[in-house]
């Protein structure tokens, strides 16, 4: 399998009424889109995309990092809007993870000094 060149990668939430404004306080703006009455989808990169999704059966159980051009300043607009972090991870080389969960415990991290 050839590596890929676009990422479309979803969260599933228990509400989604609830979820989606934790979400857009935490990305700090709006969805790009909303694909249907239960699913918003924000456009994070050229090629990345990120959506939440209501489904409560599976709710719960995501993991995922996005990596901001500036860690800090992500971190601290999440913290302006009222979103905190749970946990900071340090990594040998100067590798960081901020890890924020959204109201049904999925993980969202927040990476820097990758690469």
């Amino acid at each position: 399998m050839s590596s890929g060149r676009l990422l479309f990668a979803g969260i599933l939430v228990s509400d989604y009424e609830a979820s989606r404004p934790w979400f857009e306080r935490l990305l700090g703006r709006e969805p790009s889109f909303l694909a249907s009455d239960t699913e918003a989808v924000w456009e994070l990169s050229e090629q990345g995309w990120l959506y939440v999704k209501q489904d409560p059966e599976r709710a719960g159980h995501a993991e995922l990092m996005i990596v901001p051009e500036d860690l800090d300043d992500a971190v601290r607009g999440a913290a302006e809007r009222g979103i905190a972090p749970v946990r900071h991870e340090d990594y040998p080389g100067g590798a960081r993870k901020i890890v924020f969960r959204d109201p049904d415990g999925n993980e969202v991290g927040f990476g820097g000094g990758i690469g």
